[in-house]
């Protein structure tokens, strides 16, 4: 299972700087660097709540890290090869506003 530390506390996934999403897509398709990539699964918990009990999971943090950046060297048919990554966003209201920080360029 990937380990997704979370720096955007206040996405509604987030609990105690860990992903509990089911699963989550980064983008950012020609990327050049970390900041040109976000999480499109980050959704802003004054919106929508805290969504960390999926039932799909049972509670356990997120184990499908879907990858869109066709320029990431950990980007294997389309998921992400890495045993943990790291987001950044922190104070972030908009997805766009996210980052993948564990971003390798090819």
């Amino acid at each position: 299972m990937q380990i997704i530390n979370c720096n955007a506390v206040n996405c509604s996934h987030n609990k105690e700087r860990v992903c509990y999403s089911n699963r989550i897509n980064i983008v950012g398709i020609n990327s050049n660097k970390d900041g040109d990539t976000s999480c499109s699964s980050f959704l802003d918990s004054q919106t929508y709540g805290t969504l960390t009990n999926n039932v799909f999971q049972s509670g356990e943090p997120c184990d499908c890290l879907v990858c869109n950046v066709n320029s990431c060297k950990y980007n294997e048919n389309q998921l992400c090869s890495l045993d943990s990554i790291n987001i950044s966003g922190n104070g972030a209201n908009l997805y766009s506003e996210t980052n993948c920080e564990s971003f390798s360029k090819r």
